[in-house]
């Protein structure tokens, strides 16, 4: 399996995190994607990548960061060779929307340099769907990546999918069995389009919840997946695990 989205360059990880390791891969985690959210996780997430062979990084400014403005600061760490990926970028107007245009600007602004630099962008998106998609829209053809734990609709799925993007799902969807859009997106897309990821040390899934979640627990995601679908979970592993490889360029498998 490849979790396409954690944070184990966090502070939560620091003191366990060759045990972290470990135990992903005895859980059948072959790779992992250091997720960068500011100018110090960026290099945290490089620096862990540097170290763990299975580990890979992506370098970005997070919506919640954008007031500190140092995404260009940032600049100079896309050169490192286990950087294949620029994010997490986007939108979150759940958090707040008194800085609208500047998240607008700065989200524009990393799709830009994502182009440029081509690398797949994952983005963040919390109730600003609509806003991202249409930054995106202006980009077609010209950029790639993945809507990072959805959380809006299968239309609004599709219409991602459509431009080229996979769709990342995380431990929600073990939530609750009601959860009638998420289900209804796994249900449907296209599986060659999916993405499974932890959001790690966030979003702990079923039956952890509550706990601090970590790669590990990414079994749990994508046997939530094989049962939604009705197919087997190796499937979903093969799948998966070949739609990140596609994704970030990555060869060394």
């Amino acid at each position: 399996m490849f979790d396409t989205h954690t944070h184990i360059n966090t502070n939560k990880f620091t003191e366990t995190l060759d045990d972290v390791i470990k135990r992903a891969k005895n859980s059948g985690v072959n790779n992992i994607m250091a997720v960068g959210m500011d100018l110090e996780t960026s290099i945290k997430a490089i620096e862990i990548a540097n170290k763990y062979e299975n580990v890979y990084a992506s370098v970005g400014l997070h919506p919640g960061y954008v007031d500190n403005n140092d995404h260009f600061d940032l600049d100079h760490l896309y050169k490192d060779k286990k950087v294949v990926a620029f994010g997490e970028i986007g939108l979150d107007f759940y958090w707040t929307d008194k800085n609208k245009d500047l998240q607008l600007k700065v989200f524009e602004e990393q799709i830009i340099k994502a182009i440029k630099l081509n690398l797949p962008v994952i983005i963040h998106t919390r109730n600003s769907f609509d806003e991202a998609y249409n930054i995106v829209k202006k980009y077609e053809g010209k950029v790639t990546g993945v809507f990072h734990c959805f959380s809006s609709n299968f239309t609004d799925a599709q219409k991602a999918i459509d431009l080229g993007f996979y769709i990342g799902v995380d431990g929600p969807i073990t939530f609750n069995s009601k959860n009638e859009d998420l289900i209804e997106i796994v249900k449907k897309i296209d599986l060659n389009k999916l993405l499974i990821e932890t959001d790690s040390p966030y979003l702990t899934p079923v039956p952890f919840r509550g706990k601090v979640n970590e790669p590990a627990n990414l079994k749990y995601i994508a046997k939530k997946v094989s049962e939604i679908r009705n197919i087997t979970f190796e499937k979903v592993v093969e799948t998966t695990t070949n739609n990140a490889k596609k994704l970030f360029k990555i060869k060394e498998w």
